[in-house]
């Protein structure tokens, strides 16, 4: 009798364990429903192998389809036709690695209209590292898509008219040097730089994906031989000459960079190196560690018997570029032979991307 009772008492305790658990799970997905259902976001779920189960509140408002009808495989019909095979392949590779899931695509609005909407999507695992479910919300970022259109609008519009004016500009030169024929190798001259400016405008200027432009082959040196063409000699021979390491260069860094150079060379054309027939200069870029150093040394030219008194306003551009916007040092030395400026940078200042990577690797 005895050991009746406690086989009773037992499976009572089972049972109660049993209920309480019940109750505790059930109170938990109303809490989950509560918090999901009072997001912006659109929130769904699925199971390990990726089948839909649960879909917000705030889906079924935006979408305006009956509850349960995106289930299982439904909600990639809600996509735009154009999006779902890619939308598809990207799910399909997540539930493949367990990486997380993101993609922009176009989801049909209740409306009828497809909206642009961010989508996302992360794994919950076990203590085995057993993925259990998925949890994933998708974000309307119509408004925010259809601004950066506008911009890029914008943008194109605004080039297009910077680019006319650097043609008008060189067409004037070109017309004035027919009617003064002694300003004609001057003329030549000046249409070079302006061309020169244009291409740098074009690379500097911003862009977005669909409208930046490829200059050589976006490193730093393609964009310095660029930028430093219209200070070659007569036969084209460069007079600034590119030695060491070149690095990956975007548009972080190029109107910086853009600024010191031309700063440098123009006034190594107006008194240094440039300015006289047999000058040059070597400009040396170096990755040492974790810094980027470039190297201007001037040869040939006038010979200097003392540092400037006064920095000009270029110079404080130089140093504004260099230290504020890049982040790094700027040194100069006026030696004899001519001016040699240091530039000390951090690796990552050059490019968004190296900056990217570098994250990753500190992470």
């Amino acid at each position: 009798m005895k050991d009746r009772v406690t086989i009773e008492t037992d499976d009572a305790y089972e049972g109660d364990d049993l209920r309480k658990a019940r109750e505790a799970l059930a109170a938990s997905e109303a809490r989950f429903g509560v918090l999901a259902d009072s997001m912006p976001q659109m929130v769904w779920s699925t199971r390990p192998d990726g089948f839909h189960d649960y879909f917000n509140a705030r889906w079924y408002e935006f979408t305006g389809v009956p509850d349960g009808s995106t289930d299982g495989e439904g909600w990639n019909g809600m996509f735009h036709p154009e999006d779902q095979d890619r939308a598809r392949e990207l799910w399909e590779q997540s539930l493949r690695t367990g990486q997380p899931y993101e993609i922009e695509y176009r989801l049909r609005h209740r409306s009828g209209v497809y909206r642009w909407t961010l989508g996302r999507a992360v794994p919950l695992k076990d203590g085995d590292g057993r993925i259990t479910r998925w949890f994933g919300t998708c974000t309307d970022i119509d408004d925010l898509k259809r601004m950066e259109q506008h911009k890029e609008v914008l943008s194109q519009e605004l080039s297009h008219r910077i680019k006319n004016i650097f043609a008008v500009v060189s067409s004037l030169i070109a017309l004035s040097a027919r009617k003064h024929p002694e300003a004609v190798p001057f003329a030549r001259d000046l249409r070079t730089r302006v061309g020169a400016l244009a291409r740098a405008h074009e690379f500097v200027r911003p862009h977005t994906d669909v409208s930046r432009p490829t200059v050589g082959d976006m490193t730093l040196h393609a964009f310095l031989a660029d930028l430093f063409r219209a200070y070659a000699a007569e036969d084209g021979t460069p007079r600034v000459i590119l030695k060491g390491d070149d690095a990956a260069f975007d548009d972080q860094a190029a109107t910086s960079v853009a600024l010191l150079f031309h700063e440098l060379a123009t006034n190594a054309a107006k008194y240094g190196a440039l300015s006289m027939p047999e000058g040059r200069v070597i400009l040396t870029t170096e990755t040492r560690d974790d810094r980027f150093v470039l190297t201007w040394v001037e040869e040939g030219g006038p010979t200097i018997s003392h540092e400037p008194r006064h920095a000009g306003f270029g110079s404080s551009l130089a140093s504004l570029s260099v230290e504020n916007q890049l982040g790094g040092k700027l040194e100069r030395r006026w030696e004899p032979q001519g001016l040699i400026l240091t530039a000390d940078l951090p690796s990552t200042a050059l490019s968004r991307r190296r900056a990217a990577a570098r994250t990753s690797e500190t992470r």
